[in-house]
């Protein structure tokens, strides 16, 4: 595709920033639109580290997260999607849309979808070795909705305090009776009301978390010297939304950084979108596709108001 120049202003029509379950959704939707979209995909999708999930419909066998991916890329490939391993670093908008920086190129569209994701808060006193091999085997896990069930009747803990992890433990409660809230670093902060709470659910408390370590089958946790092994362990330490491209542009966030939208997945900044878990919302794999594929049609629509979407005949194309 020609670069853009003074004639010939955008190279895309659309920009898909992130490569996980929203960006490679809208990636398939807008092509099957014939629409011009470019995705960078850096490499650091959340769903490709999911040993298996298993609530997502039409796997019942389950489908580990880097399948899940590679299949969704296969797709989009079938519509010849480009698909570049760049990081975003800087987005601006021209006269014409945007243009975004990305390992030393710029490219330039007339509207950008954000499905950059989030990242999550991992336990301390784990290595990056450890926190990989607990993520594999189950030991670790960060999303309750998603597997929940895997842990029913498990020794489970949750590593957390205050309402995030108050929250969190009485959720997971309804899974296990087997169930310890695990104080992070810097001890429990816990109202007398929650600790009211915990106390009528059955769930134990432990104190701060000193080090991590695995064993052939449990992670154990060293609580003032005492080792606790558990089957698996919820890590309650919050997340932070990739929205620092729409910190950027000055889009509108939410009071926890991620980004807000309305009904159709626009942004407060116009021609700028959002879909996924950099969105308030449910972080779910299929809440991010849905959101792709209404952000998709709602980009392609806003586009066909800008300029008419005609398809050529087929003599005219040829000639």
């Amino acid at each position: 595709m020609p670069p853009a120049t003074d004639n010939n202003p955008v190279d895309h029509d659309c920009l898909i920033i992130g490569g996980g379950p929203a960006g490679l959704t809208a990636a398939i939707y807008l092509a099957r639109f014939h629409i011009r979209a470019l995705v960078f995909d850096s490499g650091h999708s959340r769903a490709a580290r999911i040993p298996i999930t298993r609530n997502l419909a039409g796997f019942p066998q389950g489908i580990a997260g880097s399948d899940l991916m590679a299949r969704m890329r296969d797709q989009a490939a079938q519509y010849d999607v480009t698909i570049i391993g760049s990081t975003v670093t800087r987005l601006a908008r021209t006269a014409h849309g945007f243009a975004a920086h990305a390992d030393g190129s710029v490219h330039h569209a007339r509207a950008v979808l954000l499905a950059t994701g989030a990242v999550n808060h991992p336990p301390p006193r784990m290595t990056a070795r450890q926190h990989d091999l607990a993520l594999a085997s189950g030991r670790l896990r960060y999303c309750p909705i998603c597997d929940g069930y895997e842990v029913t009747d498990r020794r489970v803990a949750v590593l957390g305090t205050g309402r995030r992890g108050c929250d969190e433990a009485t959720f997971l409660r309804s899974y296990t009776a087997d169930l310890t809230l695990v104080a992070p670093p810097g001890g429990h902060r816990l109202s007398a009301a929650q600790r009211a709470e915990l106390a009528e659910a059955g769930i134990a408390l432990a104190g701060t978390c000193r080090a991590i370590t695995l064993s052939e089958t449990a992670i154990v946790l060293d609580v003032g010297g005492t080792a606790l092994a558990f089957d698996s362990v919820y890590p309650a330490l919050g997340l932070d939304s990739r929205s620092g491209l729409a910190v950027q542009l000055g889009a509108k966030l939410s009071r926890d950084g991620s980004v807000v939208v309305d009904a159709h997945q626009r942004t407060s900044v116009a021609g700028l979108y959002a879909a996924g878990d950099v969105v308030v919302g449910l972080d779910q794999i299929s809440r991010a596709m849905g959101e792709a594929g209404v952000a998709a049609t709602t980009m392609r629509n806003d586009l066909a108001q800008q300029s008419p979407l005609r398809r050529r005949s087929r003599s005219r194309a040829r000639g």
